[in-house]
């Protein structure tokens, strides 16, 4: 029994020295190796292109014509003659005002009226026989001139009943409320019975036309003026029209299916603010845009002839907030800041750090570091970039690569055959 113990021992100490040398072998050939592995990348070569650039700001809806509909004549709301939030046309009756008393002022304003004019006819008759008897000189001139002048003062009379009546007819008519515009009526701010008053000047309702809306924005004067430096020096071509196109951006980021105009540019810039006000015209057949939403604007500043537009996944954000870029330069990542510009429907604008033909890494941050060597391979964008042109800009406050871009896989799983980068912990 012994023996056979000692037989196993004997056999079992080479079997173990074998084991620990594959073993220590195996562990070591990939430390040989790591430093020559380089870390498959996505890049794109940035090419100059001809691109729109949109500005995007801040503006609020305003209704194209906006009636409050106010009491014009003291007395009592006998009925309301419409449909709260319906469609109402000009002229369209709306709520009733008690008429009576203005019906009597009215009458007894015709009745003066004809008592002057019959005063009138009285002393127009007796100027004329004045006028064939001064001839005669059977009348004084005295007794002629208080003739014409009685005949004349009666006439003023006239006048003034006449203007009276009409005064007395349209306070007639107030009672009878009426839409001055087409439009959506809201709901009424009184109810039948209440007493409404011309002096203060009571609220009935409000209509709004909405089949076309305003929309008020405002923009820094800063970016007027590098809008107005690159038109000077070329850079953007403005529109040949002249006419600027504006699009809605609703809650949500979808865009507004009715584009508008821009109708004029502000002349003077607010001290407070320092910005300038604008205001653009859209079409509102189904009065999505209602006044006092917020909303965002994209207008359309011009043609850059030879923009370099970088995709939103391959801006990365450092921790001061600045924006960068991994270029690809001999093999190796390097980590750029850059200047960004407008977004674009691909991406956005880079005015400084990258030049045209450089090589620049779409996907793949969370693998390398700054000189990292790296195997570039041609970007595929597939169905994660596929919707990438409404994006928004990388979140603030992470590390260079720490933004995840769509279609990278996490940095603890890696895909199969694929090996960690130098000096990566792995």
């Amino acid at each position: 029994m012994a023996f056979n113990r000692l037989t196993a021992g004997r056999t079992l100490r080479p079997l173990a020295l074998v084991s620990l040398l594959t073993l220590a072998a195996c562990s070591g050939e990939p430390q040989q190796g790591m430093g020559g592995m380089k870390v498959p990348v996505s890049v794109i070569q940035v090419q100059p292109q001809a691109t729109v650039i949109h500005t995007e700001l801040p503006g609020r809806v305003q209704a194209i014509e906006d009636a409050e509909i106010r009491a014009r004549v003291n007395g009592i709301v006998q009925s309301i003659d419409f449909e709260q939030g319906s469609t109402v046309k000009t002229g369209q009756r709306l709520f009733t005002i008690d008429p009576a008393p203005y019906r009597a002022a009215r009458d007894q304003a015709a009745a003066q009226l004809k008592n002057a004019q019959a005063s009138a006819h009285t002393a127009r008759l007796l100027a004329q026989r004045y006028t064939a008897l001064i001839k005669q000189h059977a009348v004084s001139q005295q007794d002629y001139d208080n003739a014409v002048a009685q005949s004349r003062q009666a006439e003023a009379g006239v006048a003034a009943a006449q203007a009276a009546l009409e005064s007395a007819q349209i306070n007639l008519d107030y009672t009878q409320v009426t839409s001055p515009i087409d439009g959506t009526i809201g709901k009424a701010q009184v109810t039948v019975g209440a007493l409404v008053s011309a002096t203060s000047a009571t609220s009935l309702a409000t209509v709004h036309r909405l089949d076309q809306v305003y929309v008020d924005i405002t923009q820094p004067v800063a970016q007027i003026a590098t809008l107005r430096r690159q038109i000077a020096d070329g850079i953007v071509k403005p529109d040949a029209n002249g006419d600027t196109q504006a699009e809605v951006k609703l809650d949500g980021g979808a865009t507004y299916r009715h584009p508008g105009k821009l109708l004029f540019s502000g002349v003077a810039v607010d001290p407070g603010t320092g910005q300038v006000n604008l205001r653009a015209l859209f079409p509102n057949p189904e009065q999505i845009l209602l006044p006092g939403l917020f909303v965002r604007v994209s207008l359309a500043q011009g043609t850059d002839q030879k923009a370099l537009v970088v995709p939103d996944q391959a801006i990365q954000r450092t921790s001061d907030g600045k924006s960068t870029v991994v270029l690809i330069k001999d093999g190796k990542a390097v980590f750029t800041p850059i200047e960004v510009g407008p977004r674009t429907q691909g991406g956005y604008v880079v005015y400084q750090g990258i030049e045209a033909g450089d090589q620049l890494m779409v996907e793949g941050f969370q693998k390398v570091r700054p000189g990292a060597p790296v195997q570039a391979m041609p970007w595929k964008k597939g169905p994660a970039g596929a919707g990438q042109g409404g994006a928004q800009p990388p979140a603030q406050g992470g590390q260079p690569g720490a933004d995840k871009p769509a279609g990278d896989q996490p940095a603890g799983d890696k895909p199969a055959g694929d090996k960690p980068a130098d000096g990566q912990a792995h």
